[in-house]
């Protein structure tokens, strides 16, 4: 299933970069960050290939540059995490105010949401970035808590800068063998998953029990 994704993923990604330059990393990364299902582990290190190439970037006319694929990742991750922010707040709220006891999530668990968000939002949001999976889907609890847009921001970025970059870079060295880091990534993307189900299934218990 994922190698077939990926069979499709990659030579769309090719045609895009060709066409729209960094424009097109923006793009990719503004849908992997609103928690659609487009990996940053394809996105970003592809780009590195691009760079790798020497290839012509299209909106500036000269070689793709390593730094230039960083800024347009950066961008791309700022707008889609911002998208998914405002989701959580102007949306997911109401909802889960709501009918959030449908789903076993109630007033006080958002009160609770609110107060980790105020203690600790800045250093949850910074480190998530920083971790597959969970780096796509922070931006709407923090939205739903209502974190300061701002902050959202400051520290969304701070976080997604090293990901970014090591990515990027990943892909500027491995050249036409840039797609192993999708693979060796793989088995970070299976524990954080299976600790995200952990924590879920503690969730969902202690909610059932009570």
């Amino acid at each position: 299933m994922i190698e077939a994704l990926e069979a499709i993923l990659i030579p769309f990604l090719e045609r895009v970069y060709l066409t729209f330059g960094y424009l097109g990393v923006v793009a990719a990364m503004t849908i992997e960050s609103a928690a659609i299902p487009l990996p940053s582990e394809i996105v970003l290190p592809f780009a590195g290939w691009m760079v790798s190439r020497g290839l012509a970037e299209p909106l500036t006319g000269t070689a793709w540059s390593y730094w230039g694929a960083v800024a347009a990742g950066v961008a791309g991750n700022t707008l889609g995490s911002l998208l998914s922010y405002w989701v959580g707040r102007v949306g997911g709220r109401p909802l889960l105010e709501r009918y959030g006891r449908y789903v076993l999530i109630s007033a006080h668990d958002l009160e609770v949401a609110d107060r980790w968000f105020a203690r600790w939002g800045e250093a949850t949001v910074l480190f998530s970035r920083m971790l597959p999976v969970v780096r796509t889907f922070i931006s709407v609890p923090a939205g739903i808590a209502r974190m300061p847009v701002w902050r959202f921001v400051i520290f969304s970025v701070i976080g997604a800068v090293p990901w970014i970059m090591l990515l990027v870079w990943g892909g500027t060295v491995l050249g036409d063998n840039w797609v192993s880091i999708k693979s060796s990534l793989r088995g970070l993307d299976y524990v954080v998953v299976a600790a995200i189900l952990a924590l879920v299934a503690v969730f969902v218990y202690r909610h059932v029990r009570r």
